[in-house]
């Protein structure tokens, strides 16, 4: 049975967070010293929203999603992650049209999405709706047709009777994704040729940053240099790391990485498999291992819309509560392709799909979330926000408060199918931000929240 690249990715994130695998080396505020100066100002608030070219409209071209920049400004999209836009590799493809993953060329865009120049006028387009644009980075592996396979064998890993070899896990066996080729990072050549090609995105392209696929699967050392020649070229880009090893943000070498932990959390939670305390827990004992930057947070992305299956199917009708959780505590918020609609499908990888967007219902509630955080500073992301308390200890609600300045913003939120109340800690007076309509509580009054119920109190 062919194993798809991706969809053990979240699995191998869990396993092997605390350290890479290639050879290298709560009622109380969090108390970590984060470095706005390794954060670009402009991403202070910042959103992002991931982009599957191919997907996204019946034609999947660069072009036809253009179309929807307008809209996606309106609804308050800041960052724009792009897929993989490269040429995807012919020898071993999975599927009709294979995985994005399995690059044949780091410097050009893969025609079925459009030319170079459609490509261009994209981020060019982006970037005159006010909206930033990181490119989904590959650098693990190459696809097979790669042109390094041919005249630079060995910038890839070899086995015994010299044969390149897809990745392999510690004790030699296939991790599964054998429509790739394993780069060898004892080559330094191959090491600069990558970053080479990494730097003429940002200047022939200017592009804003990279999400690095798989991040935690490279030398740390590797992310060491190419950070520092990345930011040489363009001080202010933004980094994002596939990963949960915390040295990737603690060095500031990504100014953020996934919280792929939380995230399992959430899904149990919403499953009935967990209580929302568990949350709290995860803040109180491996959030304060972050000490610079920030976790991006997600209810989907590409890996779990098609493989663990979208955030309706996994979250049920508690996926809009998650949402705003994940906007309102302390990290950056992501949302995936067609969650505006919302797309309660999975997504086909290797063939042809689309999202059917027809009315984009989910569009304002979008829009309200990413208000709140734009215009509130206790929400903005690492240390340009306040940090996370957490109030008013239960098992099904998950409260917390976040200030900045004279900016205050209490969050309760029912995680569970029952009605929930919850006595106020102290006086609580102003507006629900999701309604707009004035609140009052008084110390002790009960707080009483529907199923899955939230509450943003400023």
């Amino acid at each position: 049975m062919l194993v798809y690249r991706m969809l053990i990715c979240s699995t191998l994130i869990s396993v092997f967070y605390f350290s890479a695998c290639k050879s290298h080396t709560q009622n109380t505020p969090m108390q970590v010293s984060q470095n706005v100066n390794s954060w670009p100002e402009w991403a202070k608030n910042a959103n992002i929203y991931e982009v599957n070219i191919r997907q996204y409209t019946p034609e999947g071209t660069f072009n036809a999603f253009s179309e929807h920049l307008p809209r996606l400004q309106e609804m308050g999209i800041d960052i724009l992650w792009l897929m993989p836009v490269f040429p995807i590799s012919t020898t071993k493809r999975k599927g009709s049209l294979g995985s994005y993953y399995a690059v044949s060329d780091f410097r050009s865009a893969n025609p079925e999405f459009g030319t170079d120049v459609d490509l261009k006028n994209l981020i060019d387009r982006a970037h005159q709706h006010g909206m930033k644009v990181i490119l989904d980075w590959v650098p693990n592996h190459t696809g097979w047709d790669h042109k390094w396979i041919s005249s630079n064998p060995d910038f890839y890993t070899k086995d015994a009777s010299g044969k390149i070899v897809d990745p392999q896990n510690d004790d030699g066996t296939s991790m599964g994704w054998d429509d790739v080729a394993d780069l060898n990072y004892n080559n330094q050549s191959m090491r600069q040729a990558l970053v080479d090609d990494m730097i003429f995105w940002i200047k022939e392209y200017q592009i804003d940053g990279f999400r690095q696929d798989m991040a935690l699967l490279v030398p740390l050392d590797f992310w060491e240099n190419t950070s520092k020649q990345l930011r040489a070229i363009k001080s202010d880009i933004f980094l994002l790391a596939e990963s949960e090893v915390q040295d990737h943000v603690n060095n500031q070498y990504f100014n953020a990485m996934y919280s792929w932990s939380l995230h399992h959390i959430l899904n149990d939670v919403a499953q009935g498999k967990k209580k929302a305390a568990a949350i709290a827990d995860w803040y109180k004992n491996e959030r304060p291992k972050v000490k610079y930057g920030c976790y991006m947070h997600f209810t989907s992305n590409h890996d779990e819309n098609s493989w663990s299956g979208s955030e309706i199917e996994r979250m049920g009708e508690a996926h809009q509560a998650f949402a705003t959780l994940v906007t309102m505590i302390d990290g950056i918020p992501l949302i995936y392709t067609g969650q505006e609609e919302p797309m309660p499908q999975r997504l086909k990888f290797f063939e042809k799909d689309t999202v059917g967007f027809k009315d984009f219902a989910y569009a304002d509630f979008y829009k309200k979330l990413f208000k709140i955080k734009h215009e509130n500073p206790a929400l903005w992301n690492a240390d340009f926000g306040g940090p996370l308390v957490s109030v008013m200890p239960h098992e099904d609600i998950f409260a917390f408060e976040r200030t900045k300045g004279d900016n205050h913003i209490l969050v309760v939120i029912n995680l569970s199918k029952q009605m929930q109340s919850i006595p106020a800690h102290r006086s609580i007076g102003g507006v629900e931000l999701l309604s707009g309509k004035p609140i009052n509580f008084n110390e002790g009054d009960a707080i009483t929240l529907r199923p899955w119920e939230s509450v943003v109190v400023k």
